[in-house]
């Protein structure tokens, strides 16, 4: 599992994502893409995934609620701070989750890591790599 942060700019050609690593400035009001990128390596049912934000950040979608995509059905709950995924079953395959956060205080956080666990075989677990982000 990687989890990667992105900067939303405006440029000439358009929106871009630029990646946020440990030694990027950011500003109060910046918009940042969450990206978690799931690899896996066989069937599974009955997974919770969470996600970690840093204290200095807020979800810009907190309503709660199911999604499709990519053939995938899955619950997504915003909480105050973190974002849980739900999943009846996980096909083997990669899977890429997106959600946006606005930057809203100034000063050095650790932005969490993800974690994923099998909800009743708990032995199954992996965990992303957090990095801290410095808000000027």
């Amino acid at each position: 599992m990687k989890k990667k942060l992105f900067l939303k700019v405006n440029s000439d050609t358009g929106k871009e994502l630029q990646e946020i690593k440990e030694n990027t400035e950011l500003n109060i009001g910046d918009l940042i893409t969450v990206r978690i990128e799931l690899r896996v390596d066989r069937a599974i049912e009955f997974i919770h995934m969470k996600d970690m934000r840093a204290s200095g950040v807020e979800p810009i979608n907190v309503l709660s609620q199911y999604k499709w995509q990519d053939g995938l059905g899955y619950y997504e709950s915003t909480k105050d701070a973190a974002t849980n995924f739900f999943f009846d079953r996980l096909p083997k395959g990669v899977y890429v989750f997106e959600y946006d956060v606005r930057v809203n205080n100034a000063g050095n956080f650790s932005n969490g890591i993800t974690t994923i666990q099998s909800m009743y075989a708990p032995e199954f677990s992996s965990n992303s790599e957090g990095i801290r982000i410095n808000v000027k």
